[in-house]
This record gives structure tokens, C-alpha cells and sequence, in this order.
């Protein structure tokens, strides 16, 4: 009888079954895009040694590659020309079939909840838009909240085709995102992937050494105040919920975080580290698309916002491939999830199209602060995209000027030549402008295209 045993037990390791199946992360799924015309990546596990045959379903190419001691493999192949639905299969001892995959434009959206949002937060318009959320060409998946002290290499989600049902519980912004997407790049299909967790800060979606090799950067982590709706150890959510994707070929990043930030005073590194960060992990220059947190009534010290919101726009300018969406004409300062969110994600599309797709759609950006010109005692503020420049009626102008104590007042505002200039009687030398600085502060400069400007200081 043992000799009967050992004989069963042999035959049981020796065989396909005994071997480990090919198995592969949660996004490598039925239903998901692939980045166009490029070069993507597949990886998984396997048993070590075993050879995985990859074929793709739109040309039949044939890709092996054996796997390592360590039991993992990844194949690296050409993705063709929007379309679809295709398939791939992968085989080992066992064969897995991925079945529906298109070929498109696969864009990150992460952040805090204004990322998350969903139409079932009660957004504007949100039952109307929800009933004709009907287009199986654009895929969501969302990532799954988790956390880890270390990087993780797999995650919860799954890819869903849009559906009323579907679109109802994804990001608003990333829906309006790859709506216009969709009518403007006549109808290539858009993958999007929500990795997003509500007040949570910047520290926790980076590497833990970015945040402890930098000393700025780590004193900022150390001033973080926990909270019970989720972590602020730096590293915890980019471990477990962006990690796994590194590799996955994406068109880019959309970012809407900051609230939790706000009372920090160096945002800016924060962000532009974060930014970094992740292409350095990508291997990859990626559009980085930021969103301007919305005026709100933080009840600190009623300027925290407006650092944060000024943070976000030098990083936008300074660093290369970036770009702004300014929220401050979409929001109700009692109100911390602005509920308009369609034209937060129509204006990332815009910036999308005009940056990353090179399509013209028309003025994709508010004014933008350029610099200041100081005539005696009035100072010319000069921007770029100033075409058509007004200021809303019966709104304060936002505008404040300051001489060499640093003491700012309010300053009446007129607009000549496509500058708008500035005056105070209590400001004989002036020497600074700022511009909505206040949590509070609504838009209240515009341009031409009815695009507000962002909240800017001159220093």
C-alpha cells in the first residue's frame, strides 16, 4: 500500500496539475483596455521553469517566455490601433483566455474623495446623467481601499464596461473625462482606473523613502495628524494600491488631492516629489494633470487653502508635462465636495486633448499669472491666456496689494490692454500682488473661453 501511495504521489507532482496554475493580477481581466499603438506588458506567476505561450487574438502572434526561479514571468509585445473587442490567451500547464479586451486610451485618476466621488454622492445632474451612462467603450476599474507597510504586487478590482449601474458608483470626474475623451477621439475606447481614497494626504500615494530620504518632506509627514478614515504614514496607499499597477502602460494621470494637505507649507515638493516619484517608477515622462482644490471654509487660518492652491499651480508651471484645472467658479465654500463635476472632468479632457493629443478644442486654460509691472503707485498684472479678460459682475475682485511691510489690502481692479490694474489708497509703493487669497475665495477673474483664473501671489 505505501509503495501504491508513493507511486500515486509521483505521478501527481510530475503532472500538469500538480504544477502551479499560471495565474495573473486582478487588472489583467476580461473587459480591460490596453494602451494603443505602443509597447504594453503582461505579467504573472507560474511554476519555476514553466514556459508560457502568450498569443494575441488581433494579429495571432505567438510570445514565450519561460519563468524564473522565482516563479514570475512578464512578455512585452505591440499593441495595435484602437479597437476591439479582442482577445489573449496565456498558457502554461493551465490556459487562461481574456476575453472583450479593447484597444485605447488608458488614463490613473487618483486622490482624495472629489476624485472619488460618484453620481450616487447626489453629484448635479447625477440621475440624468446616470440613466444614459451607456457606452461599453469605456471600461472602469476601481481599485480597492487597502494599505500596506510594503510594496504589494497584486490588488482588488475589477474591469466594468460603462453602464448606468457601473457609471453610478465610478468617479464623476474620470466618467466626464472620458466621455469628452471618447466624442473628440472619435470614439476610441478609454480604459480608466480609480485609485483613490478619501482624506487621505500626498505623503501616503508616494514610496516611504522619497518621503524619509527628504528632510522637508519628512517633517511635513511628521506634522500629519491621524484620522480615522485612513492612513497618513507616507508609502501605506502607494504599497497597496499603486505599486501592483507600476508597468501597466497608461496615457497618464489625472490627480485631485489636497484637502488633507491643507495647513502644510510645503505642498508644492510634496507634489512635485509625488509626481516624480511615479514616473520614475513608470519609467515613463506621463502627462500629470492636477485639479485645484475648491474654495471651503477650513476654519483654520483662513489663508491654508490658498497656499495649498498656490502650491498646485507652481507645480502645474514648473513641472514639465503638468498641467491645472482651476475649480473655484464650480464650488459653494460650505461645501467640500463641490457637486458639479462635469465640468472638473471636461477641463482635464480639455488639457488632454490639447497637450497630450495635440487636437485644438478651443482655450483650455484660465488666465494665467504671468507677472506685475509697477507704475508709481498702481501695479499692471500681466497673464497669459488673457484673451477677452473680464471680472465677474457684483463679485469682490480677490485682487490685494502689498508694499515693502508685507501688509496686503484689498485693491480696486480695471482692465486695460488685456492687464488688469491695480490700486489702493493704503498702498502708496506697492510691491506685491496676490490674488484669491483666502480659503473662501471664488473666481472672479475670467477669460474670454469662461475660464477662471487660479489663485496666484507674485512673491
Amino acid at each position: 500500500m505505501r509503495n501504491k501511495a508513493l507511486i500515486w504521489l509521483y505521478i501527481l507532482m510530475t503532472t500538469p496539475f500538480a504544477m502551479a496554475n499560471v495565474t495573473l493580477p486582478s487588472f489583467f481581466l476580461d473587459n480591460m483596455v490596453l494602451q494603443r499603438n505602443t509597447i504594453v506588458s503582461i505579467w504573472g506567476w507560474g511554476n519555476p521553469n514553466e514556459e508560457i505561450t502568450l498569443t494575441t487574438g488581433w494579429d495571432q502572434k505567438e510570445y514565450k517566455v519561460k519563468t524564473g526561479n522565482q516563479a514570475n514571468w512578464k512578455v512585452s509585445f505591440a499593441t495595435p490601433e484602437a479597437g476591439g473587442p479582442h482577445t489573449i490567451a496565456i498558457k502554461g500547464y493551465n490556459e487562461i483566455v481574456l476575453k472583450n479586451i479593447l484597444i485605447g486610451e488608458v488614463w490613473l485618476c487618483s486622490g482624495q474623495s472629489n476624485m472619488e466621488m460618484s453620481a450616487s454622492w447626489g453629484i448635479k445632474d447625477g440621475e440624468q446623467e446616470t440613466a444614459a451612462a451607456t457606452d461599453s467603450n469605456i471600461r472602469f476599474f476601481t481599485v480597492a481601499k487597502h494599505s500596506a507597510t510594503t510594496p504589494q504586487d497584486n490588488l482588488l478590482g475589477a474591469w466594468e464596461p460603462c453602464s448606468p449601474e457601473t457609471m453610478k458608483h465610478f468617479s464623476a470626474v474620470g466618467y466626464y473625462f472620458a466621455k469628452r475623451l471618447r466624442k473628440e477621439l472619435k470614439n476610441v475606447p478609454i480604459g480608466l482606473i480609480c485609485s483613490a481614497w478619501g482624506g487621505t494626504p500626498a505623503e501616503i500615494w508616494m514610496p516611504e523613502h522619497v518621503v524619509q530620504s527628504d528632510p522637508l518632506l519628512r517633517e511635513a509627514a511628521q506634522k500629519i495628524n491621524p484620522e480615522q478614515w485612513g492612513p497618513e504614514q507616507p508609502g501605506r496607499a502607494f504599497n497597496a494600491m499603486i505599486h501592483p499597477l507600476v508597468g501597466f502602460c497608461m496615457a497618464g494621470v489625472l490627480w485631485y488631492q489636497g484637502e488633507r494637505n491643507v495647513g502644510a507649507s510645503n505642498y508644492d515638493k510634496t507634489l512635485a516629489a509625488l509626481i516624480a516619484s511615479w514616473r520614475q517608477q513608470w519609467k515613463q515622462d506621463f502627462p500629470f494633470y492636477i485639479v485645484q482644490i475648491a474654495p471651503f471654509n477650513y476654519g483654520n487660518n483662513g489663508e491654508a487653502a490658498a497656499v495649498i492652491r498656490e502650491a498646485q499651480r507652481k507645480v502645474a508651471m514648473g513641472v514639465g508635462n503638468s498641467g491645472l484645472v482651476v475649480t473655484s467658479d464650480v464650488a459653494t465654500v460650505d461645501d467640500i465636495h463641490p457637486k458639479d463635476k462635469k465640468p472638473v472632468g471636461e477641463r482635464l479632457a480639455g488639457l488632454a486633448l490639447k497637450n497630450t493629443y495635440n487636437i485644438e478644442t478651443g482655450v483650455v486654460n484660465g488666465p494665467t499669472f504671468r507677472e506685475i509691472k509697477i507704475e508709481k503707485d498702481k501695479v499692471a498684472v500681466y497673464f497669459d491666456n488673457s484673451e477677452g479678460l473680464y471680472v465677474k459682475d457684483k463679485m469682490p475682485t480677490q485682487f490685494e496689494i502689498a508694499g515693502v511691510d508685507n501688509i496686503f489690502y484689498a485693491a480696486d481692479a480695471k482692465i486695460k490692454n488685456k492687464a488688469v490694474w491695480l490700486h489702493s489708497d493704503k498702498v502708496k509703493q506697492p510691491v506685491k500682488v496676490r490674488y484669491g487669497w483666502s480659503n473662501t475665495a471664488l473666481a472672479s477673474l475670467f477669460n474670454g473661453a469662461g475660464l477662471p483664473a487660479s489663485t496666484f501671489s507674485s512673491e
